[in-house]
């Protein structure tokens, strides 16, 4: 089944050269079906770059999904047109009262702020607080996960001594949980980040269970108990070529930056970056919404906050 969004987003087209599966809003109004609504809260700078890599994820499941865009309502972003946000995103402000199936809170290159300095940060912990109650299921990324770990749990991110850059193997911690059916004992994903959330104070908290992690990179898939709370430190996302922009971008800046590790083919800059963590992303997107958000959601929207997500 498709995602529904406007026939005029971006997205589409590319979206529809790779055979992902798009139906516009008008199409989609006709049918009688009752599709999951997720909610994406776009924080990264590159907001249409973003939108086509969730997109193409959440395109890539058996059921029907309507997409709302939120950005954060008194960020000036520097990188998307005005135009573009004023058509197709809204804000917190926009939607309190709705409910949603599924939630996803992106990442952001603000990391190295404390979460206090970033100007959206108390809008971003309103909607975290909101998520409690009006979403089924939140799945956070990168910053966002450090973000919601923070808020939801106290645990502090630390600087890193040096970028954690490339693309790393995870092992999976208990192939039984559903989110993972279907995966191999150890796949890969892309980080790019310079803080970390360190497994001892995970482990420290009841409340957590560790999903999945990395001799490199550390901890990478975390699940709340007690909520459909999912908490990503990389970004399975990421498109081929997404480091490898980073890195050539840093580098003409003449910034200091090392070769992201196990990502161009033996570590050779000159040569095309290998895809090698897509086939797992597509599964993992595929599972949350199946697993934890189409099978657990009630039906009636209004319900969210009524019914407890399973363990």
């Amino acid at each position: 089944m498709p995602i529904n969004i406007p026939a005029d987003l971006p997205a589409r087209a590319t979206l529809e050269e790779e055979n992902i599966f798009v139906m516009t809003e008008d199409r989609a109004t006709r049918q009688d079906i009752r599709p999951l609504k997720i909610a994406i809260v776009n924080l990264m700078p590159t907001k249409i770059a973003t939108e086509i890599q969730l997109l193409r994820l959440l395109g890539n499941s058996p059921v029907q999904v309507d997409i709302t865009l939120i950005r954060a309502e008194h960020h000036i972003s520097k990188n998307t047109a005005a135009s573009h946000l004023e058509r197709f995103y809204t804000t917190f402000s926009g939607v309190q009262g709705q409910k949603f199936d599924g939630m996803i809170i992106t990442g952001a290159p603000v990391e190295q702020l404390d979460f206090s300095m970033v100007d959206y940060w108390e809008e971003l912990k309103a909607i975290m607080e909101y998520s409690r109650t009006h979403v089924f299921s939140t799945l956070y990324i990168c910053w966002g996960a450090q973000a919601g770990l923070f808020h939801h749990f106290g645990i502090k991110k630390h600087v890193l001594p040096e970028k954690m850059f490339g693309v790393f193997p995870h092992r999976v911690n208990d192939r039984l949980v559903p989110v993972f059916r279907g995966f191999d004992d150890v796949f890969n994903m892309p980080h790019s980040r310079h803080t970390e959330i360190r497994r001892e104070e995970v482990a420290a908290v009841p409340d957590l269970e560790i999903l999945a992690e990395s001799d490199q990179a550390g901890v990478s898939i975390l699940k709340d108990r007690s909520r459909s709370q999912f908490f990503i430190t990389g970004h399975m996302e990421y498109d081929a070529d997404t480091l490898a922009a980073e890195y050539f971008r840093d580098r003409g800046k003449g910034l200091s930056i090392e070769t992201p590790r196990n990502y161009f083919p033996d570590d050779d800059a000159s040569c095309a970056p290998l895809l090698t963590w897509r086939a797992h992303a597509n599964l993992f997107f595929s599972n949350w919404l199946n697993f934890y958000v189409y099978q657990e959601t009630p039906f009636e929207l209004d319900a969210i906050g009524e019914h407890r997500p399973h363990a």
